[in-house]
Formats: C-alpha cells, sequence, structure tokens
C-alpha cells in the first residue's frame, strides 16, 4: 500500500526470529511529524512504552519509529532499559538525524528475553537504505503469530491520506489499543487537535477489540501526521475512525485461531461509554466465544455478558438478535434453533442486543475461541 506524503518505510530481517522472517520496521519523514499515542495500562509495562510516554509528555515532534517483533524486551530490568535507547541510538544515526529524541521505539514478542539489540544495530543500516513509500515491508515485519498482515487507507475530500498498519493476533483485551497500531497521515492537523481526537478514535475502534481478555505490556497505537495537505480536522477524525475500524476487524478476524470473527453492535444504551462496555464485554466473554464457535446459539450468555458489564438495561424490554433473529425480547422468544446454528457456522456473526435504556450505540470486535488457540499458546516458547 502507498504512504501518504512524507513518509518512508521499510521493513528487513535482523535475525530475532527463529523463522528467519523479518523483524525490523522503521517509518521515517524528512518532516517534523505531530504525533499522538496511546498506550497500554498494564502495569508490567516495557521500555518502549515508557519511554514513548515521556517523549509524548515533552509535546514535541518527531521524526520516525523504530520497531522490531521477536521480542517484547519487557521485564528485562536495568538492561531492557539501556537496550531500547540502544535501539533508539542505531536508528537515529542509520537516519542522520541530530537526536535520538527524534525516535521513537516499539517491541512485540516473547516477554523476559534479552533483546539481541546488537542484530538489530547490524540490520539498522539497511532498513535505512530500503526505505521507500510502501508499507509492506514494514507491515510484515512487525507480524509475531499472526498469519496475516494488517493495513488500512481512507481518502479525504482534500486528497489528504489517511493509512493504517497493525499488528495483533493473541494477549488483545480491550484495555487501550490492544496492539501495535501505526497510523499516518499527511493532513495538515495541529498537535493539540491530533493528541486532543485520538484518543476518541481509538477508544471507538482498536479499544473495542477482544481477542482473549489479556492486555498486553507492549501495547501502543500511534498516530503521525507530517503536515502536507490543508484538511479539515472533523473528516480527518472520521478517517482515522475509518482506518482504525477496519485495522480492528482485521485483528479480531485474525485471532490466534480463529475461524470467525465476532461483531456486537449494542443499541439503547444511557450513554456511549455503556454501549462500549457493553459490546466489549459481549465481545470479549470466553463462554460468548465458546457458544460461535460450536454454532451453539445460547443467548443467555449474550445477556449474562451484558448485565456484568456495567451498562444499565430494563431487562423487561431488553432484546437479542443473533445473526438477524430474534432470541429473546423481554422474555424467550420461541426460534428454529437449527436453523440459527446453522447461520452461526458462517464465517461472519453478528451479535445484536438493545439495551432498552437510551438512544446511544457502540459496535465491538471479536473471535471464536478454538482449541488451536489453545495450542498456539500451550507451545508459544516452546
Amino acid at each position: 500500500m502507498r504512504a501518504p506524503r512524507g513518509f518512508e518505510l521499510a521493513g528487513v530481517t535482523a535475525g530475532i526470529k527463529e523463522s528467519g522472517r523479518s523483524d525490523l520496521g522503521l517509518i521515517y519523514s524528512p518532516h517534523p511529524l505531530a504525533w499522538a499515542l496511546m498506550s497500554t495500562t498494564n502495569l508490567v509495562k516495557a521500555p518502549c512504552v515508557s519511554r514513548n510516554r515521556a517523549r509524548f509528555a515533552t509535546g514535541t515532534p518527531v521524526r520516525a519509529v523504530v520497531v522490531n517483533s521477536g521480542n517484547a524486551n519487557c521485564a528485562n530490568g536495568e538492561r531492557g532499559i539501556w537496550d531500547n535507547e540502544d535501539l533508539a541510538g542505531a536508528a537515529a544515526a542509520a537516519l542522520a538525524l541530530d537526536r535520538v529524541q527524534d525516535v521513537l521505539t516499539a517491541s512485540t514478542g516473547v516477554i523476559g528475553v534479552p533483546l539481541p539489540v546488537d542484530k538489530l544495530k547490524g540490520a539498522m543500516p539497511k532498513a535505512a537504505r530500503d526505505l521507500g513509500g510502501d508499507t509492506s515491508a514494514f507491515s510484515q515485519a512487525i507480524l509475531t503469530t499472526d498469519s496475516v498482515a494488517k493495513e488500512a487507507a481512507a481518502t479525504l475530500n482534500s486528497g489528504a491520506r489517511v493509512v493504517g498498519v497493525a499488528k495483533g493476533s493473541g494477549m488483545i483485551h480491550p484495555n487501550m489499543a490492544t496492539l501495535l497500531a501505526f497510523v499516518m497521515t499527511d493532513a495538515r492537523v495541529s498537535q493539540e487537535q491530533l493528541r486532543d481526537m485520538w484518543p476518541r478514535v481509538v477508544n471507538k475502534t482498536l479499544n473495542q477489540v477482544s481477542v482473549d481478555g489479556d492486555t498486553s505490556t507492549n501495547d501502543m497505537a500511534i498516530v503521525l501526521s507530517s503536515q502536507q495537505v490543508v484538511a479539515d480536522p472533523e473528516e480527518l477524525e472520521a478517517a482515522l475512525v475509518e482506518v482504525c475500524g477496519k485495522l480492528a476487524r482485521k485483528v479480531a478476524r485474525d485471532g490466534e485461531g480463529a475461524t470467525k470473527l465476532i461483531t456486537v453492535r449494542i443499541a439503547g444504551a444511557r450513554n456511549e461509554e455503556e454501549a462500549r462496555a457493553a459490546a466489549k464485554t459481549v465481545a470479549g466473554s470466553m463462554l460468548v466465544k465458546a457458544a460461535v464457535h460450536g454454532a451453539d446459539p445460547n443467548w443467555g450468555r449474550i445477556l449474562a455478558a451484558i448485565g456484568r458489564s456495567g451498562a444499565v438495561c430494563d431487562l423487561a424490554n431488553v432484546r437479542v438478535h443473533v445473526q438477524g433473529v430474534e432470541l429473546y425480547a423481554g422474555a424467550p422468544v420461541p426460534f428454529d434453533a437449527a436453523h440459527v446454528s446453522q447461520l452461526l457456522r458462517r464465517e461472519d456473526v453478528l451479535l445484536e442486543a438493545d439495551l432498552a435504556a437510551g438512544v446511544a450505540v457502540a459496535e465491538a470486535w471479536g473471535c471464536d475461541l478454538t482449541a488451536e488457540y489453545v495450542k498456539i499458546n500451550a507451545d508459544y516458547t516452546t
């Protein structure tokens, strides 16, 4: 996919992964980039998260992002902190940047294994030489257990573009940004405007994904602007929501071992916050995920998840639909269980509920729970 104006990307093999797949990615701009960050709420966090937060607090632009996959560089003590700084320094040197502070870092992979930073430093000059206007090599370099790369794009009326690249397949739960996501735009937007809109965008999209109920130590979602094209801020925010929504669905569909994408659509909530809470609680329910995998139209699990979500609902008037078929309307509704079960065998599953408490709506996305998920994670480090 073509990157927006003012961005160059690369992805190369540094030798971290035993598979030999690429594992070092670079995003670079010759222009100072306005940017915003959302990062994990997990108290156990990697040095890349802490360092980027410190950079974010300064409010100054950046020029590059360096990402490694195959190693999370988390819980490695002082060594991990210095290895992360060394990674940023190597990127700054290869890109001929005056300040290491101009580089953001991100890592993903196994926790508690020292980062082979010398391998990354050795591959950095090649990454800098390979920089170009296509996103594909970068999108491959950031993957871990993902089965496919994840990219999405949108174009504004002004011609400005928004392009997003993400990775995520497991250890994903809505408690920040749930994955690594890098969204680039050439739309002209102030740093203040970008930082104001980014949490709203993430909360509607990337924060509404749940694969397995686990929030990673390395999660972050970064948006970057090269400021090349005049654009309407409201239109830009809508485009960011569109792109991040596409990425969120791609992540959910590619959940570890998944065979089905689950979309949960909540209506009739008191407010948007409660609508989002209800939607992502249903999407994250292990019992709902297992029922969907087995094509079991067990609407009681959906209703129970809504009830523990914290969202107010009027049980006498709540309505639940599975694949467009009403199963509950204040009381159980007679339905053809075999027919609904057949509908649940499709790759795309829609679960809907009206809480009858207001007018707010929201969506969340997840996937079915399979035996393959257990196998992947049982053998993850062995």
